[in-house]
């Protein structure tokens, strides 16, 4: 019955004459349509079990698509809708057997289809609102794989697509739910007064329409996020300034978008032409394009570098309109006070129709690359809705970071560390009679002793300080050194390392804080590790299970390295006791009798610091980064600037600052500069495409906790995540510096990532303590009226996944700290640890 493509197949094909002359004209009416109906429906099971056959199909068999996309592909396009067409064909064989039993007079159809209303609504709730996102999948194909386009204009030559292309096909659910209404609604009419239907199909219609409703947020949701990915598709950066602003996240929001206006970049407007920029609010960032189209396509070239919303401040919403110059060397812009026969509404910034007018905003980035920006709309109302828009997606911005934050800041003293106001600085010293100022802290460090308790160095201008990790009313000077820039322990020896005024100085950590009971064989007396006051920096690793000690000075322009070995048998020895008298009494005569010397080697480059890698030590250096092996000194330089594709970067290696390098992935690293990162294979060569990550900040060290990199600008702490290099958080602060990057403590060393990459809920413990200016303490004052500023030091500590399974050790909760006579150079300390 109406089979091939001659088959007949309206009602009065089907139906013989004599039967329908026996009907009434209402009931012939309600049978042609109950047959329309059983006859679309047919042809729609039949549309759906082509989008397998002549697509879906064909796709699988072939590489049209490549083998690692097609999967994704295939779940975005055709999603859940062989569901569908289980629900249909079950549908439809209820359909049939009706036939069977009552052709050509069926009495109703209501029920197979309430049936199958009740059933599918959540593969209808599931499958209509990813419509939109299908389609964007379709013509993106389209529109880059010429394979694919092909594939389709083929398809639709094929007898069974009647013409149609894929979208075509993939749409067909959408208006079927429509087309049930109109023909169930035509089958109510023509029922009679007393008929079932009657009061079964109004139930059916209810069902369908609450489906469509209930689509309809989805489906906005979802030409929303196409939107999104339509704008990520088309907008093109300057060579060399891609920012990845992650727009394909799941939970990327587009708030707003539109015309804004900017002066020329000069001080008068020669042509009298303004900057037109199109706009876009995303929640993660603020960019601004120029539209150019070009073959009818609209593309939005990035004008200047997007603008996190974490670094973004609104400044000015109010400021009254100015008036466009018109003529030539004329200045560009005149507020209206300034403009004789302005009216008072326009002084006030109401709202105006005359195009002269133009209504100023400001706003301001925090980044390297920022500042003041000033922008106009040419009404009031258009500012006034971006200054809404503004504050709405700084607003979720704020409490979407609050609660995906990767790293929360944990205080381990926010009123010890305490320096003079900066308008009394000049005027008053860094520590003054009352041991008020401690003066700037610049480094620190996390420990164990041997008795089990968790303490921290914490190193300043006037000394170090030791106490409880997390009790900062326990920080007590034990060391009165003066200018300290770093500090490490060697956990394993027992021996704290400092250097101050560019000497390195090793102490027993049982001659700085005692444990209990004392340690019988402890040496009181610190060793210094260096003649002269020449040591710029040092660093503590591990290559080949060897414990070194490796610091700098600097002869001329060229870098001079040793490296020392402590060794144990000295160090656990019986303490001897001092000879001589005077000054330096108090330091052991042989000096660096602790440590044996390993190697002396230089580099004829100025250093900046030195990395432990696996089996060989990275240099940061004027040349870049110098990977040399301590076996027989051999060295590469990298990044290689002959390279080619370094040609144009050669400028920017030479005036950035080389920080550090890690590992990015099992073969790749990433080397951080000042302003960008670069990655490198383990050859030194580029490995991607994108050579670089651009920096929002200008960083002044860089410290690494997996799967994360942390560079610190002195405004803020700007988290990235290594593998990808796209930002993950910004902590805000006032003369932030990072005290300790995880070396030479007692965090574990950092390990090689698997073939996967780095893996999410790493290590729980900080790796990372920074510094940065806090509140001015009221009321701390010194005799002399100066008040106090404190440094607030902290360590970063990362979020706590919600799937670690377990319950988690609080930090030590000991107490005991024993009071106990400081080491010879000190004086004694007469407050308890516990204040």
């Amino acid at each position: 019955m109406g089979r091939g493509p001659t088959g007949k197949w309206e009602w009065h094909d089907v139906v013989p004459k004599e039967v329908r002359n026996a009907m009434t004209k209402q009931e012939a009416k309600r049978q042609a349509v109950i047959w329309e109906l059983i006859k679309t429906e047919m042809v729609y099971v039949k549309d759906l079990e082509t989008i397998e056959t002549l697509f879906i199909r064909p796709l699988r068999e072939s590489e049209i698509i490549p083998r690692d996309r097609l999967p994704a592909f295939l779940h975005d396009v055709f999603h859940n809708f062989a569901e569908l067409h289980g629900h249909h064909r079950r549908m439809l064989d209820s359909l049939f057997e009706i036939q069977k039993e009552e052709h050509p007079n069926i009495r109703s159809i209501t029920a197979p289809v309430f049936d199958a209303a009740l059933n599918w609504r959540d593969a209808y709730l599931e499958y209509i609102p990813h419509y939109p996102i299908a389609a964007f999948r379709i013509d993106d194909e389209m529109a880059n794989n010429p394979s694919f386009k092909a594939f389709i204009e083929q398809c639709i030559r094929h007898p069974d697509s009647r013409r149609l292309d894929l979208k075509a096909f993939i749409n067909r659910p959408i208006p079927r739910l429509l087309r049930y209404e109109l023909l169930l609604k035509s089958i109510l009419e023509a029922s009679p007064p007393n008929h079932e239907d009657q009061e079964a199909i109004p139930q059916v219609l209810d069902v369908i329409k609450d489906l469509g409703k209930a689509t309809e947020p989805g489906v906005q949701a979802a030409k929303q996020k196409v939107e999104l990915w339509r704008f990520h598709a088309d907008l093109i950066f300057k060579p060399g300034e891609l920012v990845d602003m992650d727009l394909l996240n799941e939970n990327r929001t587009l708030i707003y978008t539109g015309k804004l206006l900017r002066q020329p970049e000069n001080n008068f407007d020669i042509t009298g032409g303004w900057s037109e920029l199109f706009v876009l609010l995303f929640d993660n960032y603020l960019v601004m394009t120029k539209q150019r189209e070009k073959d009818n396509e609209i593309k939005y070239h990035v004008n200047r570098r997007p603008i996190p919303l974490d670094l973004l401040s609104l400044l000015s919403f109010s400021d009254p309109p100015s008036q466009r110059s018109g003529g030539l060397l004329r200045p560009r812009t005149k507020t209206v006070q300034s403009i004789a026969g302005d009216t008072a509404s326009l002084a006030n910034g109401e709202a105006t129709n005359d195009s002269r007018f133009v209504y100023p905003l400001q706003i301001h980035h925090n980044g390297r690359s920022g500042g003041v920006h000033t922008f106009f709309t040419e009404n009031a109302q258009a500012r006034q809705e971006w200054k809404i828009k503004l504050e709405e997606a700084k607003g979720l911005r704020s409490v979407v970071q609050e609660a995906n934050k990767v790293f929360e800041i944990e205080t381990l003293s926010v009123d010890t560390f305490l320096v003079p106001s900066l308008h009394h600085t000049a005027a008053a010293p860094s520590w003054n009679e009352e041991g008020m100022f401690t003066g700037k802290v610049t480094c620190s460090v996390p420990f164990t002793t041997a008795d089990g308790r968790g303490l921290v160095a914490i190193g300043c201008a006037e000394g170090v300080w030791i106490g409880l990790r997390h009790d900062s009313k326990s920080m007590r000077r034990v060391l009165h050194l003066k200018q300290v820039t770093q500090c490490a322990m060697l956990e394993d020896f027992g021996i704290f390392l400092v250097l101050a005024d560019k000497s390195l100085f090793a102490y027993h950590i049982e001659a700085l804080v005692p444990s209990n009971p004392p340690s019988p064989n402890t040496s009181r007396a610190p060793q210094k590790l260096n003649g002269n006051r020449d040591v710029q920096f040092f660093s503590v690793g591990t290559i080949g299970g060897r414990t070194l000690v490796i610091y700098m000075k600097k002869k001329g322009i060229e870098s001079v390295f040793r490296v020392l070995e402590p060794v144990v048998e000295r160090i656990t020895e019986k303490a001897k006791v001092p000879g001589g008298f005077g000054r330096f009494a108090a330091f052991s005569s042989s000096r660096s009798e602790w440590f044996r010397v390993f190697k002396d080697f230089f580099l004829p480059s100025e250093a900046y610091d030195l990395y432990f890698l696996k089996a060989k030590i990275a240099i940061c250096c004027s040349k870049g980064f110098e990977v040399m092996d301590l076996a027989d000194f051999k060295s590469v330089t990298i990044p290689q600037r002959e390279d080619p594709r370094l040609q144009a970067w050669n400028r920017r290696l030479e005036a950035c600052i080389p920080l550090g390098m890690f590992r990015s992935s099992e073969n790749e690293f990433l080397l951080c500069y000042s302003e960008f990162g670069m990655y490198v294979d383990r050859h030194g060569d580029p490995s991607r495409a994108v050579l670089t990550v651009e920096w929002e900040g200008t960083a002044e060290r860089v410290a690494c906790h997996p799967p994360y990199i942390m560079l610190f600008d002195t405004r803020f702490i700007e988290i990235r995540h290594i593998e990808t290099g796209r930002l993950a958080q910004i902590i805000p602060g006032d003369e932030v510096r990072c005290l300790w990057d995880g070396r030479g403590g007692s965090a574990p060393p950092i390990l090689t990532p698997g073939p996967d990459g780095w893996q999410e809920g790493g290590a729980q413990d900080a790796r990372v303590h920074a510094a940065m200016r806090a509140e001015e303490a009221p009321g701390m004052k010194g005799r002399a009226g100066i008040r106090a500023v404190a440094q607030h030091v902290f360590e970063l500590l990362p979020t706590i996944p919600l799937y670690l399974p377990g319950s988690l050790a609080s930090p030590s909760q000991s107490t005991y700290f024993p009071q106990s006579s400081s080491p010879p150079h000190s004086p004694r300390l007469n407050p308890q640890w516990r204040g």
